[in-house]
């Protein structure tokens, strides 16, 4: 071989190897990408703004736009931020702790959070266990139905249900009409109304992940199990109930999270006398324009949101570790 097709060769080699060490840069590029971009959204959506908040919370209300002193602000330089910082208090913590009304509108919450994330379990588990079920030709129609309340506007169908609920609305209509009462119910303005609302806003975010979880299920393991003589209820508590955990988890944790800081449902169904903290967080916003306070039961909002997001993780790292 000459020493041109030889140089040919080398260079046809190096070229080769050039544009495997790029294909290689690119492949990392793109899978570190795929990693930062939720990192960014988080960064810029959920971390700044909650810093914001908690550095509102630390301030102290004034008679002024936006109303209250400003705290770490380097608009007068290194040294107007050092004095601003010896500024900052934790009054308005103190505060929620020596008014029950925060407390009670906590515990509220919380109460009203897992009641209904409860009965969201329960009627979504047996539509979740329906659809993975069904044949697989019509599984596609019953998820879109599942999907179909998300197309219209979550103030609109809350407002529907008032005019279910209320005296006379069309529930007390049917009921009377058909001999059930003699009077119309008082749902509305009630803590009931709050459930329902609650169940069927969220009930969605329930089926899905249960829907997941029971589809993916090997529904052979039920047929060893009859056949060994297990009854379909022991079979459904041993086999399916436990498959199907992860599923119960992510619906719950989906349901009970946003439930706990719910405004709309309790403001509209409950009336005013209901007592949530996404409703007294508003008043104090809006109404008494106290911001530092405010922002102050935000962030232990927040806190509380987070503590079962933390134990569900932690749980999952342990299910993960025995299953190894």
């Amino acid at each position: 071989m000459s020493n041109a097709a030889v140089t040919a060769a080398t260079a046809s080699r190096a070229i080769d190897a050039d544009k495997s060490a790029l294909a290689r840069l690119g492949a990392a590029f793109v899978g570190r990408l795929v990693i930062i971009v939720p990192y960014v959204w988080l960064l810029f959506f959920f971390l700044i703004p909650f810093v914001i908040v908690f550095k509102i919370s630390l301030s102290q209300t004034a008679i002024a736009i936006p109303p209250y002193t400003p705290v770490l602000d380097f608009s007068d330089g290194i040294s107007g931020f050092f004095a601003q910082l010896k500024q900052l208090s934790i009054d308005n913590y103190l505060w929620l702790t020596q008014d029950a009304l925060y407390f009670n509108a906590y515990v509220t919450s919380v109460i009203i959070a897992a009641i209904s994330t409860v009965l969201t379990l329960l009627v979504g588990y047996p539509i979740a266990y329906g659809m993975a079920r069904a044949p697989a030709a019509i599984r596609p129609t019953l998820l879109m139905l599942v999907i179909l309340p998300f197309w219209t506007s979550f103030l609109i169908r809350v407002y529907a249900w008032i005019g279910i609920l209320k005296p006379e609305g069309l529930l007390n209509q049917l009921l009377l009409a058909t001999g059930i009462i003699s009077q119309p119910l008082i749902i509305l303005n009630t803590y009931t109304a709050i459930f329902i609302g609650i169940v069927y806003s969220y009930l969605p975010f329930m089926v899905l992940p249960l829907y997941s979880a029971l589809e993916k299920m090997d529904h052979s393991l039920i047929e060893a199990a009859k056949d060994l003589g297990c009854p379909p209820t022991s079979a459904f508590w041993k086999i399916t109930f436990p498959l199907s955990l992860p599923g119960v988890i992510a619906g719950c944790l989906l349901v009970f999270i946003p439930a706990v800081g719910e405004f709309v449902i309790p403001d509209l169904l409950g009336g005013s006398q209901t007592l949530m903290i996404g409703k007294t967080l508003w008043n104090e916003f809006f109404a008494n324009r106290d911001w530092p306070v405010s922002s102050a039961v935000a962030v232990i909002l927040l806190l509380l949101l987070i503590v079962p997001i933390m134990l569900f993780q932690r749980a999952q790292a342990r299910a993960q570790e025995q299953d190894r």
